[in-house]
C-alpha cells in the first residue's frame, strides 16, 4: 500500500499516522525524519539540506526530491510506505509521479484528515508548544491551506484523494480511514 497523507497541523495526522503504521504495517516516511538522517549520514543530498537546515531555511524542493528519490529505493519500501510531509506542492507531486511511474509503483490513495480552522486553533493552543503561539498558528494554518489546495485538486483530479473527518474521537477517525484502506 502506497499512501500519500496531508492535513493541516493539529488535524491528528502524527496520531492516525502511527494506527495506520500498526495495522497495515507500510514504511513510515517523514521528510522531517528523513532530512534528518540523510544530513546524520552525510550522504550527498543530506549534506545539502544542512546547509539550509543549519541556517533556518526551507530546504528547497530539488533536496527533498533528492532525498524522497534516496528513500524509495531501499527494499523496505517495496511493500509499501505512508509519505508524511511530502509532496507539499504541485513540482513535488509530480516529481513522485515521475519517481514511482519510473518503477511501476504508482500511490494507491492520498489520505487527507480535514479539521475546520477554528478546531486547529483550539487543539494547537492546547498543546503548549512554543512554536503554537497564536501567531505562528495562523501563519501554518494559512500556509498550509495555501500550499496545499492545490495538491489537493491535483490528487482529486487524479482520482486518488480519499478526505476524512478529522473531528471525533481517535478510534472514530481511524474506522473511517479504514474503510478506504480496507480495499488495497
Amino acid at each position: 500500500m502506497r499512501i500519500v497523507f496531508v492535513g493541516p497541523p493539529g488535524a491528528g495526522k502524527g496520531t492516525q499516522a502511527e494506527n495506520i503504521i500498526k495495522k497495515y504495517k507500510p514504511v513510515h516516511l517523514s521528510t522531517g525524519d528523513m532530512l534528518r538522517a540523510a544530513r546524520d549520514a552525510k550522504t550527498p543530498v543530506g549534506v545539502e539540506a544542512d546547509k539550509y537546515m543549519s541556517a533556518g531555511q526551507l530546504v528547497p524542493d530539488e533536496v527533498i526530491i533528492g532525498i524522497i528519490s534516496e528513500r524509495l529505493k531501499r527494499d523496505d519500501c517495496k511493500n509499501g510506505f505512508l509519505l508524511d510531509g511530502f509532496p507539499r506542492t504541485i513540482a513535488q507531486a509530480e516529481a513522485l509521479d515521475k519517481m514511482l511511474s519510473a518503477a511501476n509503483t504508482p500511490l494507491d490513495v492520498v489520505l487527507e484528515l480535514k479539521v475546520h480552522d477554528d478546531e486547529l486553533r483550539k487543539r494547537l493552543a492546547g498543546r503548549g508548544r512554543k512554536d503554537d503561539k497564536p501567531e505562528a498558528v495562523e501563519e501554518r494554518i494559512k500556509g498550509y491551506h495555501s500550499i496545499t489546495s492545490p495538491l489537493l485538486d491535483y490528487y482529486g483530479k487524479k482520482e486518488l484523494l480519499e478526505t476524512f473527518d478529522g473531528i471525533g474521537t481517535t478510534a472514530d477517525v481511524f474506522a473511517r480511514i479504514e474503510k478506504v484502506l480496507e480495499k488495497f
